[in-house]
């Protein structure tokens, strides 16, 4: 389904092209390229042509994503620096410490953007949450100034918007754990290619699923502010199209 001419993302498209395939190049690469002909054993390009093609899926669909969402923002940004500079340390043949610094880096920057957006008319987490897609923003800011509890509401964005940045605070010190345990190789190695295929995968399980939680909280607490501040439930918070959506179910 479309709404307002964008696209919604494919949970399982993500899934495949940022997980599932790249972490069976890295690891079973010489294998798959077999099964189409290609036969790398003994190549001296072998070992940097596994890496670029795994690299391309995670890339091609961040790329996409960022063209069908007609929308550019920062975490698609950051996703694909990420993919960028992993290609760079591997293809360059940097040590083991670079793509340990790189795992942490990333996700610290995250965190630093969100707390940052603090400072501005408009937190990171208000942008992400409360968009018009979503909700019905004319009949939350209206309710707002009936109650005049726009500066209590405000007092919620803040905390959610530090349980966020905290996720990715998280997010930076599960990664360099991890990062140190799985890296050994230097990069430009074969073994150095599984090592970020088993980063990858890990990655889910072990990082994106507690960071996830306390993200899901932070969303939580946004709509405890739009019911205790506007006197709103979800549902009657929702835009239009989705009350309309769920009211026809009913």
């Amino acid at each position: 389904m479309k709404e307002n001419g964008k696209s919604g993302e494919n949970v399982w498209l993500n899934l495949g092209f940022n997980i599932l395939a790249p972490t069976l190049l890295l690891i079973k690469g010489k294998a798959i390229f077999s099964w189409f002909g290609v036969d790398l054993a003994g190549s001296s390009f072998a070992t940097s042509a596994i890496f670029v093609s795994a690299l391309l899926f995670p890339l091609a669909y961040g790329i996409y994503d960022l063209l069908a969402r007609r929308k550019w923002n920062v975490f698609s940004i950051i996703g694909i620096l990420s993919v960028l500079l992993t290609g760079g340390i591997g293809l360059m043949k940097l040590s083991r410490e670079w793509m340990i610094v790189k795992e942490t880096a990333v996700p610290l920057i995250l965190g630093v953007v969100v707390l940052a957006t603090l400072k501005t008319k408009k937190p990171l987490v208000k942008l992400l949450v409360m968009n018009e897609s979503v909700l019905d923003l004319e009949r939350i800011e209206s309710a707002l100034d009936q109650r005049g509890t726009r500066e209590d509401f405000g007092a919620y964005l803040r905390k959610a918007t530090y349980l966020v940045a905290a996720s990715f605070l998280v997010s930076a010190a599960l990664n360099c754990a991890l990062a140190c345990m799985i890296f050994k190789s230097p990069a430009g190695t074969d073994a150095f290619n599984e090592e970020v295929g088993r980063m990858t995968a890990l990655s889910w399980p072990v990082i994106v699923l507690p960071t996830t939680l306390i993200m899901i909280f932070a969303i939580m607490q946004i709509f405890k502010a739009i019911k205790n501040c506007a006197g709103l439930d979800i549902e009657e918070a929702l835009a239009s199209h989705l009350r309309d959506k769920g009211s026809e179910k009913k």
